[in-house]
């Protein structure tokens, strides 16, 4: 069951008297017990009906005893565990799961953990409560994730926005929303951000950006490329080295990839590569300037650089001076 579907049967008033809500990326698990504290009760049933506790402060009695109670003046009761991952003994809620409460909404936060699969804790939690797993996307998946974030709200960004907010904040997808919601009050009645939106509010440079390297390396522009890396030498805060080796290393191994593809059409391509249609020119390009034996060449070269960047191998050399001699060698 995904995140949406579980708010749209709580829209409808379909409660399940449990819900466990588990998974590395806290910013469903957040979405849906905010939905709950924030709209199944009203401000004035809140006040007798609803408890927020901390796995850190509580223990499982506690939960228990709380769950147990019976609302006062209204049809339910909610009981939220933030936290719930440090819960001691945790498997002593299995009783309470097995006779639940049907007038109390139980809520367990159990964030960037799962619960072990073969355990009869597992079971019996998958049996009576609305058990839902939160996984963290992959960083291919975060711009589409911004895109659909951003239509929900009946806005939308341009490609080159969205890859600008996906290299700079990668999976974090509660960081990026709010990014995007302090950008969105910032639109003044537009309805679509744009990369001069990113540079201005987030601080990200529209024009020396990982984005932008990669664009200048595939088309072999070497102007750029450098303009770029000096750029980057100036502001090491901003750009880490190990950010700008995953993001080349990201494109370079999808060149790879397009090398070998039988079919070439855009379409197969961009599904292929997991990459938005918008930037199959990219690779397009990349293939063009780069054959598949210096494709290798390459991706073996940010392997090795990405080691030296982390002090493997090598005397201690200034990030930047690194990145221009990998720059060089990708370049020649």
């Amino acid at each position: 069951m995904k995140a949406e579907d579980i708010i749209s049967d709580i829209k409808q008033k379909k409660f399940a008297p449990c819900y466990f809500l588990m998974g590395e990326e806290p910013f469903y698990i957040d979405q849906i017990s905010d939905y709950i504290t924030n709209n199944v009760l009203t401000e004035d049933e809140k006040g007798f009906n609803q408890t927020i506790l901390y796995g850190r402060d509580t223990d499982v009695l506690t939960v228990i005893n709380e769950a147990k109670r019976f609302p006062a003046m209204s049809e339910h009761q909610v009981v939220v565990v933030r936290e719930a991952q440090y819960l001691d003994k945790l498997e002593g809620l299995q009783p309470y799961l097995e006779n639940l409460n049907k007038s109390t909404i139980l809520v367990l936060c159990y964030k960037y953990k799962k619960l072990d699969k073969r355990k009869s804790f597992y079971k019996v939690v998958n049996e009576y409560a609305v058990l839902f797993e939160s996984k963290k996307l992959y960083e291919n998946q975060v711009p589409a994730w911004i895109t659909t974030f951003l239509s929900t709200k009946k806005y939308k960004i341009t490609p080159k926005a969205t890859m600008l907010l996906s290299q700079f904040l990668g999976n974090d997808l509660s960081k990026i929303a709010n990014e995007l919601d302090k950008l969105i009050l910032n639109l003044e009645g537009r309805k679509e951000i744009n990369e001069d939106d990113i540079e201005q509010n987030i601080g990200i440079s529209k024009d020396y950006n990982n984005f932008e390297l990669v664009k200048a390396l595939g088309e072999k522009d070497v102007f750029k490329a450098n303009t770029i890396a000096t750029y980057f030498e100036n502001n090491p805060k901003n750009n880490p080295m190990v950010v700008t080796i995953t993001v080349l290393y990201n494109f370079f191994s999808k060149v790879l990839i397009y090398h070998f593809l039988k079919d070439k059409s855009s379409k197969n391509v961009a599904t292929q590569l997991r990459v938005s249609p918008f930037f199959v020119k990219d690779y397009i390009e990349g293939a063009t300037n780069y054959k598949s034996r210096k494709t290798v060449a390459i991706v073996e070269l940010l392997r090795e650089y990405d080691l030296k960047s982390k002090g493997v191998g090598s005397a201690s050399v200034l990030e930047g001076a690194l990145l221009k001699e990998l720059i060089y060698k990708i370049l020649h």
